[in-house]
């Protein structure tokens, strides 16, 4: 019992150890952005600043057009979010329910293109959106980010579990398929939808490599691509940078922790994926 307290013990303290490893660079971006810039460049540490300024997050705020990167972010990452959710069900329940040619076929698609890096169809993406013409518009940040097929997978899993009873009583009803899904179906799943729709929210928030292939026009950008331009015509300011990075953060920090419980339960459902 005794040994098991030490190793517990020990356990406790290694984890703490690593919690303040991970910890401490977000501690030194923020503490970095509340100092004046001679005092960031300084080539030895400084754990507190010597002079409290809040002027780089005015300078963000009032001589960036870091509101218009937020409004576009909201809209994507909404956008996104709603329309990846609801096909992403569609699909998982036709898969599940429905018994149609090809569904075997699709089947070994969606898990074929769970297997892909999305990074490597960047080139494919970008021509057929330029040729679209969406480059520099929503639609064409939006578009390529559509592709989740572990969210297929997750909802997929969750209608074989349901058991038949529910949808066969629905049937004797005279339920529809559309009726059996929203009416039946989707009341037993809010929890899944909910920590999956926040967890799409964050992903497609933080997305950097794709808005910034596809916008050249700074009016367009979403925030992880708008903060590169928070710079000056005379060098890089890092204190100005950071100020941005921590505001650009902020929105999916406050998420994660006023919906911690579901977004764990959406990273724990994404990783219990069985073939």
């Amino acid at each position: 019992m005794q040994r098991a307290n030490v190793w517990g013990g020990v356990i406790t303290i290694l984890t703490v150890l690593l919690a303040l490893v991970w910890a401490f660079p977000l501690y030194w971006g923020v503490i970095s952005s509340l100092k004046p810039e001679d005092e960031v460049v300084r080539p030895f540490i400084e754990l507190w600043p010597e002079t409290l300024t809040f002027s780089h997050y005015t300078h963000a705020i009032t001589n960036t057009q870091i509101v218009t990167w937020y409004v576009n972010s909201i809209a994507v990452a909404v956008g996104v979010t709603v329309i990846t959710i609801v096909t992403s069900m569609l699909c998982g329940y036709a898969l599940s329910q429905l018994k149609f040619p090809g569904r075997q076929a699709l089947w070994w698609l969606i898990l074929a293109s769970f297997m892909v890096p999305t990074q490597a169809l960047s080139i494919n993406h970008f021509v057929l959106i330029s040729q679209l013409g969406l480059i520099n518009a929503r639609a064409g940040i939006m578009l390529p980010q559509l592709i989740h097929p572990v969210i297929i997978i997750v909802y997929q899993q969750f209608f074989d579990q349901v058991p038949k009873d529910f949808p066969e009583a629905a049937v004797m009803d005279n339920a529809g398929e559309f009726t059996i899904l929203f009416k039946v179906y989707l009341p037993m799943n809010w929890g899944v939808t909910t920590a999956l729709s926040i967890v799409t929210f964050i992903w497609t928030w933080n997305a950097f490599l794709w808005p910034f292939l596809s916008v050249t026009r700074t009016e367009m950008m979403t925030m992880p691509v708008g903060i590169t331009q928070v710079n000056d015509a005379f060098g890089v300011y890092y204190a100005r940078q950071l100020a941005a990075a921590v505001l650009a953060g902020l929105p999916v920090a406050l998420a994660y922790l006023l919906f911690q419980r579901k977004v764990t339960e959406a990273i724990t459902l994404s990783a219990g994926i069985k073939g």
